[in-house]
């Protein structure tokens, strides 16, 4: 009986190994990848332990409380992110500016609750404050990333995510509740901006500018086998960060969005490649409207993940073209958009003694309907790494290049009678990240940005926007 009893204990460990190791892949493409132990459900740690500069963050293992909520399944986490950045010369105007943004995150597994297996409750909310230099610098694609989030033009605290993961097998699992979408397109190099990429146009896909950043949905979530992920999500096309409410939810048609990632080791090196998809029903404005209609689709037209260059062109219209302040036929409108998206990322050179320092190189593009989504094509392609640099072990790096292509149906009576550009859009970066400690890093980056809006309204004429040269300074510090 004893005997029996062990191997069955056994069996379950081993089991939920498997359940354990899947589900942190699945979650690692729908909710963002675990920064610590990729084997563990729940994003935690092996240990909040150590002294000032080994702890994994700054107020330890609060007495030993901290690891054990941990090994319960309980992880709560609140990180700062700040930044100081300027624009040296170019863009609209020149200037510094000083903002953030808190997260907090707790993160409920159920087996370790003693409740039941495969099962994770994720909450993530964020405040905004300060300012940021995004208007100054022109660009389309957000010069920090960060600054477009809750909500680009509030100072304010927003739920991002309240989803909750249920494995029904080690291999097939569903996702239901309000979803952060911002964890999509993975990329070991160009993705995430607390210590890599500051520029928007390395954060994600920009053809994607149509999926909402958190909205209500639920999908499935696959691992056909070790180191392939398959999800798809149907998602309210009108959910927004800072709106909870139940009551209207998919009651103007539906967003699909589909990715799948692989793991691939060519010569012993770690890669990835993914492939993705959006599809949408939702009647929205066309962009190939009558001139007279232009003012109307300027006002209602919002592009979730993009600074939005409707105000400013707004105002032209209204200064150089008052007479099409009329409208005289109805707006069209399309019902449906798409958009298709592939990257990849791939070391060149890995330290033997610990993979995850090494070397490599990184690449994206997508591609849109262009009828309602202004970005036609966006591809990036760089270089990144971590640890080479001796004695600094876990510092990031990388230089890349971005480009954005808009639409030929944006706004063109704009474009051709008053020589607007819009395009596209490029931008240099490169940055270099140094962790102070496990809990601290720090981040020195520079971007040099052609905008694609090549003109502005100053007084009652145009004048042009040059090539923006800004700096910044990021810390992020993990609590």
């Amino acid at each position: 009986m004893r005997l029996r009893q062990v191997r069955a204990g056994g069996l379950l460990l081993r089991r939920w190994g498997g359940w354990a190791a899947a589900i942190a892949l699945a979650l690692a493409a729908v909710l963002g990848p675990p920064p610590e132990a990729q084997a563990q459900l729940v994003q935690a740690p092996e240990t909040y332990a150590g002294d000032l500069w080994s702890r994994p963050r700054l107020t330890g293992d609060w007495g030993g409380l901290r690891d054990t909520l941990a090994k319960r399944g309980v992880v709560l986490d609140v990180d700062l992110l700040q930044t100081l950045q300027g624009v040296a010369s170019g863009g609209r105007d020149t200037g510094v500016e000083y903002g953030g943004l808190a997260d907090y995150t707790l993160q409920l597994d159920t087996h370790r609750l003693g409740l039941w297996p495969g099962g994770l409750l994720k909450l993530h909310a964020e405040s905004k404050f300060g300012n940021n230099v995004l208007q100054d610098a022109g660009a389309v694609s957000a010069v920090n990333a960060s600054a477009l989030f809750p909500v680009a033009t509030e100072s304010t605290t927003e739920l991002m995510n309240a989803a909750y993961v249920q494995f029904l097998a080690p291999w097939a699992g569903v996702i239901l509740g309000k979803i952060e979408t911002l964890g999509g397109d993975d990329n070991e190099f160009a993705h995430g901006y607390y210590d890599k990429f500051m520029n928007l146009g390395f954060t994600f896909n920009l053809t994607n500018a149509l999926v909402p950043v958190s909205a209500y949905g639920g999908g499935i979530i696959l691992v056909p086998w070790e180191g392939a992920v398959v999800s798809v999500l149907a998602l309210d096309p009108d959910g927004k960060t800072n709106d909870n409410s139940l009551e209207h939810i998919f009651e103007n048609g539906v967003t699909l969005a589909g990715e799948a990632r692989v793991a691939i080791k060519p010569f012993g090196l770690t890669g990835h490649q993914t492939v993705g998809f959006t599809w949408s029903d939702k009647e929205r404005l066309s962009l190939q409207q009558d001139p007279s209609n232009l003012l109307r689709m300027l006002v209602f037209q919002r592009f979730p993940r993009l600074q939005d260059p409707g105000p400013i062109l707004r105002r032209i219209l209204e200064r150089f073209f008052p007479g099409l302040l009329l409208p005289v036929e109805p707006l069209k409108r399309e019902s449906e958009a798409w958009s298709l998206t592939y990257n990849f990322d791939q070391y060149l050179w890995q330290r033997k003694a610990d993979p995850s320092q090494g070397i490599g190189v990184f690449f994206r593009f997508g591609i849109s309907d262009g009828h309602v989504n202004p970005i036609k094509y966006h591809y990036n392609v760089g270089v990144g790494g971590k640890g080479l640099v001796p004695g600094r072990p876990r510092d990031t790096y990388g230089i890349g290049w971005s480009r954005v292509e808009f639409s030929d149906h944006l706004v063109p009576f704009l474009r051709e009678r008053l020589h607007l550009g819009l395009n596209r859009e490029d931008a240099v970066e490169v940055f270099y990240n140094a962790a102070l400690t496990r809990w601290l890093n720090a981040t020195l980056d520079l971007q040099v940005v052609d905008p694609g809006l090549d003109k502005m309204l100053s007084g009652d004429r145009l004048k042009d926007v040059d090539t923006a040269v800004v700096a910044g300074l990021r810390l992020y510090a993990r609590f």
